[in-house]
C-alpha cells in the first residue's frame, strides 16, 4: 500500500464498458522525508486510480497496485491498476503526527 495525495479528476467520455461509471482520480505518491522522518514529502510520481471510497481534492488516501488493485469487490473484473482504498484521517510516525486531516 502506498501514501498518496489526490491532485486531481479525470474525464473519459470512451473507455471499456467495464469502466463506465467509475471515478478516476489524478494521485501523487507520497513518502516519509528521509532527512527530518517527522512529515511526509512528494515522490513526484503521479498515477492514475480508480475511487471506492469517495475521496475528494486534496485528500490524503491510501492506494494500492497491481493484482492487489483488483481485490476489492468494485474492482474485481476491471482492469485497472491502482485503486484508492482509504482516506487518511491521521498519519503519526513514531510519537509525530506527520499529517492530520484537521
Amino acid at each position: 500500500m502506498l501514501i498518496a495525495k489526490v491532485t486531481g479528476t479525470l474525464v473519459a467520455t470512451q473507455k471499456v464498458a467495464a469502466m463506465v461509471g467509475h471515478k478516476l482520480l489524478m494521485v501523487e505518491l507520497y513518502r516519509l522525508d528521509a532527512t527530518t522522518r517527522a512529515s511526509l514529502v512528494t515522490t513526484g510520481r503521479v498515477l492514475v486510480a480508480v475511487d471506492t471510497v469517495g475521496a475528494g481534492l486534496g485528500e490524503l488516501v491510501l492506494v494500492t497496485q497491481g493484482s492487489s488493485a483488483r481485490l476489492t469487490p468494485e474492482t474485481k473484473s476491471l482492469p485497472v491498476d491502482t485503486v484508492i482504498i482509504g482516506i487518511l484521517d491521521t498519519v503519526y510516525i513514531g510519537q509525530t503526527c506527520a499529517f492530520s486531516k484537521e
